[in-house]
């Protein structure tokens, strides 16, 4: 049974990957989208698929997530996924009433350093604050947190080094300027969500104890 104070957590959880999701669908419609920035990740990999094969990328999208949350399910727990699910129905949800409804127009077409800046401290910031609540946006950033918890590799690296890639492989459909500055745009998203997921989460080391018996030089423990 659940008590008040796991209530409140959980109220705390979905209000901040509320947050997290809304402020990342703003700026993928508003900054990356209406400027013309390329995607990295399974959307980037979506489009990709859809130039070469022509594949919708709704399927793809859809093919890729399945197998990565499955293994998730079993490396990541029941939550993970849960939260996950949660997050990538917000940020879908988001993202769709802004396309439809949204009269705001950033243009940011002839200013694309200030729209990459923009797109990466904004996307790293939401990316980050679902992360540190216990899910990720999608199966691609599921893939992300898993390999950094297998590598060692900051979370926020992993995000970069894979979004990069698939940016790379955009160069066959993409202009080389926009993937550029999309490349600047998720090297910063990056760093903001190592910052973002882990500060002032990361465990000091434990402390010697003073009075520890030595091999050199043994004490009586306490004084006593």
């Amino acid at each position: 049974m659940r008590t008040r104070k796991d209530i409140k957590m959980l109220m705390y959880t979905m209000l901040a990957m509320l947050f997290g999701t809304f402020l990342l669908a703003f700026t993928y419609y508003h900054i990356n989208f209406q400027n013309h920035l390329s995607e990295g990740g399974f959307m980037g990999l979506a489009l990709l698929g859809k130039y070469t094969l022509d594949i919708p990328p709704a399927l793809s999208m859809l093919l890729m997530d399945i197998p990565v949350l499955v293994i998730a399910w079993f490396l990541k727990g029941r939550k993970f996924i849960l939260n996950t699910m949660i997050a990538s129905g917000m940020f879908t949800f988001f993202y769709a009433m802004m396309e439809r409804y949204s009269p705001l127009v950033i243009d940011l077409n002839h200013n694309l350093l200030v729209a990459a800046i923009l797109s990466g401290i904004l996307t790293g910031f939401g990316a980050g604050i679902v992360l540190r609540f216990g899910g990720a946006t999608g199966g691609d950033d599921a893939i992300s947190v898993l390999v950094s918890e297998w590598s060692g590799m900051k979370v926020g690296t992993a995000f970069f080094l894979m979004d990069a890639v698939v940016l790379l492989l955009s160069l066959f459909y993409m202009p080389l300027i926009e993937t550029l500055y999309t490349i600047l745009a998720v090297s910063i998203a990056g760093q903001m969500i190592t910052i973002t997921a882990t500060y002032g989460l990361v465990k000091k080391p434990a402390r010697v104890q003073r009075n520890k018996v030595t091999r050199t030089a043994p004490q009586s423990v306490g004084g006593r």
